[in-house]
């Protein structure tokens, strides 16, 4: 619980509201004696310092800049991986492979980017994030300078292990970004806006490639791949100050008990009090306003100069990095931490199947599309994944938000897992969609509007679900969590695209992705066994170091 300060305070309130109060369990309303900063009518979480330059604080133009900013570096970061699958064609021809030997330049990508982030999250850790972003989009402008000019197969393979070391930042560093500079209540949100713009760069990668590829050339695409690379790296240099902020050393402005500031607490109260009898906060707040009296920084504060360095200080650096390089293996055992993982992966493999086959199906006959039209069907999964974006986060803050509510205002994590439904019926229909319509070739617009839209639409929402769901559960280590998540979805898309190919040219396209979806479903029914027994698996772990991280 971020809004408590230390045990004894921590058992005072528990003692008060009859409920065991263990990670991840929020108090979004004051008890008897016990008040909390509020934005609009909501306990923030985690209590802001009384520093200006805490991100908390920040106004609305700099966590805008700053939020903006991140969204750039993994948009363009996730632009280029993923963007083969139209221009495989080229891609064969050009480097005289086969369709097996052109699929493994993303494998390849994918699985060195899942792990580079075993050295991204530990720099960002002991360095701060904005060091981080500045490196890694250096590294990916090299590669995608590399690609555009790679002449033969083993060199464009080399430009794709850069690349993957280069974009893994994308995977795991907003995450934190996003718990620097906003409240728990806005967290649904913006994790949602990550992955969607992030899943939506791999989508719009294949539609811009496949398009340059038809009219200009295939290396075109990485030189526009370069500019976009090298703009957002301006932005990082100029737009985006250091948001990592130790709090176990500010300054809390936290709740007080009644003999020490009841009247002022109380006076502020009689007019702030929030009213658990109306409906909940819903649409998300991501700058909220205080009309506390005490609090003069909220939404007002800015970044101070050090925030502007190159690094940040680290007291204690080789501890440090060391440990930030364990937690992702330690979390690893952590159940919650797997169930996110295996959904996302599996969420993830969806789009993977569909971008690693779509060559395979629509090139050849009787379709036999170029590689423009190839790529313009990934809009489908584009406009997918915005309806996700538009409906996930809105919808499990309000699922959310209603249990609360009928709590008395204790907030768990796992309150926000039944919004997965309508998600997971979504992925089980495109999946049928793809896998019949690609064996028996239905016409283009069922495979296309029904199928890849809903691979657009769980794609958004279930690995952002499933992403807050862990990093509420675990919030000191978010940036670690990632790690093992990313970890975890890369490995088995390494996987996926070494046995995709062959599999559906032995066996056609219904028991591969058929197979795939019966999994994505497996991992997912899990969801009911945490929203049961989620609080239960957390307090296994209440005692474990990485809550004190």
């Amino acid at each position: 619980m971020e809004t408590a300060n230390d045990a004894a305070e921590l058992h005072q309130i528990e003692e008060e509201l009859h409920v065991e109060i263990l990670p991840g369990t929020e108090i979004m309303t004051d008890t008897g004696t016990h008040h909390f900063l509020k934005g609009s009518s909501q306990v923030l979480v985690p209590q802001p310092s009384a520093d200006k330059s805490d991100p908390l604080n920040w106004s609305p133009l700099w966590k805008g800049l700053s939020i903006a900013t991140a969204t750039t570096v993994s948009f363009s970061q996730g632009l280029g991986p993923l963007a083969l699958a139209p221009i495989f064609p080229d891609l064969i021809a050009s480097f005289d492979s086969d369709l097996a030997g052109a699929a493994q330049f993303t494998g390849i990508t994918i699985l060195v980017l899942g792990f580079s982030n075993f050295i991204w999250v530990p720099m960002s850790t002991a360095f701060g994030r904005r060091p981080v972003y500045l490196l890694s989009q250096l590294i990916s402008l090299g590669s995608c300078i590399w690609r555009a000019r790679a002449q033969t197969y083993g060199s464009f393979m080399g430009a794709c292990v850069l690349h993957g070391i280069g974009a893994g930042p994308a995977e795991a560093i907003q995450p934190a970004v996003i718990a620097d500079v906003f409240f728990l209540h806005d967290r649904g949100f913006w994790n949602t806006v990550y992955w969607t713009t992030y899943m939506g760069s791999l989508t719009v990668g294949p539609i811009i490639s496949g398009s340059m590829a038809l009219h200009t050339g295939w290396r075109s695409f990485w030189w526009f791949n370069t500019a976009l690379i090298g703009a957002s790296f301006l932005m990082v240099l100029f737009l985006f100050p250091e948001t990592m902020w130790d709090r176990t050393k500010a300054t809390e402005i936290s709740g007080t008990s009644k003999s020490s500031q009841e009247q002022s607490l109380e006076k502020i109260e009689d007019s702030q009090k929030e009213d658990l009898t109306s409906p909940d906060v819903i649409a998300p707040d991501p700058f909220p306003k205080t009309t506390e009296e005490h609090d003069i920084w909220l939404g007002k504060g800015r970044p101070s100069k050090q925030q502007w360095s190159f690094s940040q200080p680290c007291p204690d650096l080789f501890h440090t990095l060391f440990i930030a390089f364990w937690t992702p293996w330690k979390l690893f055992v952590f159940p919650i931490v797997e169930f996110a993982a295996f959904v996302v992966s599996w969420s993830a493999s969806m789009f993977l199947v569909v971008n690693l086959t779509q060559s395979q199906n629509f090139a050849a006959p009787p379709y036999n599309y170029n590689t423009e039209e190839i790529g313009l069907f990934n809009l489908a999964i584009l406009i997918g994944a915005f309806i996700g974006l538009a409906t996930a986060g809105p919808l499990s803050d309000y699922v959310s938000a209603r249990a609360t509510k009928k709590k008395g205002g204790i907030r768990e994590p796992e309150m926000r897992l039944p919004a997965m439904i309508p998600y997971v019926l979504l992925m089980i229909l495109g999946n049928f969609v793809v896998a019949y319509g690609y064996e028996q070739k239905w016409p283009w617009q069922a495979i296309v509007v029904v199928g890849y839209g809903s691979t657009g639409i769980q794609m958004a929402a279930l690995p952002a679900i499933a992403n807050t769901y862990a990093v509420d559960s675990y919030k000191p280590v978010a940036g670690s969590l990632m790690v093992a998540i990313t970890v975890n979805k890369n490995l088995w898309g390494y996987g996926l695209s070494k046995f995709i190919t062959p599999w559906v040219t032995d066996s056609g396209f219904v028991d591969p992705i058929l197979t795939n979806m019966a999994l994505i479903t497996l991992w997912c029914t899990f969801g009911g066994l945490f929203y049961w027994k989620g609080k239960t698996i957390r307090r296994w772990s209440r005692n474990s170091s990485v809550h004190r991280l």
